[in-house]
């Protein structure tokens, strides 16, 4: 019999809310962000080049309709009864008008095959009055709204060009996860400044939000961004494989069990990666986190602690062994 996951994973949790099999469709809706369009900043934050994620069926100037058509068919040869959650992925999903986004996710959704909606966008461009409207959305289609929340320490923040404080991202996560909006957050694990013993205090903290998702994913240093001229100028520490898999364990086991962990690493094109070169694939990433996770009897939940309560023996118990 297959050994059960040490971790809550997304492929499990997101089985159990469809009939059939679902994943993610990037697309692009046309959208920016308040740190390039002069409203925070120009440049963006020092890591993004929004190059690095974009598909590759994913073509500039295409309508939405146009997009989830290429997608549909990228997908079709190896996955010809798959069904898709339109992912909203580059760039602030959320940073325009009521009106125009409302238009923008129905044309998503009525689309055939699309089951639902992952709208991807930054804890200071969503407000009560948008929230109220995706709670509306979300009675009737499957919604999850994904928060770069990126780090808990507000220097950090302020050094990356991100824009927001922390506090900034704690309020949007409690105030989306309440209206019962599935509440994904995003961490990068190793930024400057970030050593192993900050990253791990970072654990604690995001494991007390109220997060239904969470994706994990290791710095890396992308071509034509501020991060690149920074690191050429004087090259900081990137983590090893193995450095950030001991890391990633630790991690993993600081946070509650109930957190489904939806990624680990970024994958980003070969001719506009700097660093680290790994020369992984994130499937086999994710086989070595689990026999290393095995081979050291780590689990999600076994050092978490809830921030209102001491640790129960029920954290110390994996129910995988």
């Amino acid at each position: 019999m297959k050994q059960p996951l040490p971790y809550r994973d997304f492929g499990t949790w997101i089985a159990e809310h469809f009939p059939y099999k679902v994943q993610k469709l990037p697309i692009d809706a046309g959208l920016t962000c308040p740190n390039r369009d002069g409203r925070l900043g120009w440049n963006g934050c020092i890591f993004c080049n929004n190059e690095a994620f974009n598909p590759l069926y994913n073509k500039k100037n295409l309508s939405l309709s146009e997009q989830i058509a290429a997608g549909k068919n990228f997908f079709a040869r190896k996955y010809p009864q798959m069904h898709f959650i339109a992912y909203l992925q580059a760039y602030t999903n959320t940073y325009s008008s009521i009106p125009r986004l409302k238009d923008i996710y129905e044309t998503v959704l009525k689309e055939d095959g699309i089951e639902g909606i992952s709208i991807a966008t930054r804890p200071d461009c969503v407000d009560e009055n948008l929230l109220d409207f995706l709670q509306e959305l979300s009675r009737h289609t499957f919604v999850i709204v994904e928060y770069g929340i990126e780090t808990t320490n507000d220097k950090t923040l302020s050094f990356i060009n991100r824009g927001h404080d922390f506090s900034c991202a704690q309020r949007i996560v409690e105030l989306t996860a309440k209206r019962g909006i599935y509440t994904c957050g995003h961490v990068i694990l190793g930024l400057p400044g970030e050593d192993k013993e900050e990253n791990l205090r970072q654990a604690d903290i995001i494991s007390a939000m109220p997060l239904t998702i969470l994706k994990i994913h290791q710095l890396q240093v992308i071509r034509n961004t501020t991060l690149e001229k920074l690191y050429e100028q004087a090259p900081f520490p990137l983590y090893t494989v193995e450095e950030y898999i001991e890391l990633l364990a630790d991690y993993i086991q600081r946070l509650r069990s109930d957190i489904v962990l939806e990624r680990f690493v970024s994958q980003t094109p070969k001719h506009l990666l700097v660093a680290p070169h790994w020369g992984i694939k994130p499937q086999e990433f994710n086989e070595r986190l689990v026999e290393y996770m095995q081979n050291n009897q780590i689990w999600q939940g076994k050092k978490a602690c809830d921030i209102n309560i001491s640790c129960s023996v029920t954290n110390k118990e994996n129910p995988a062994w």
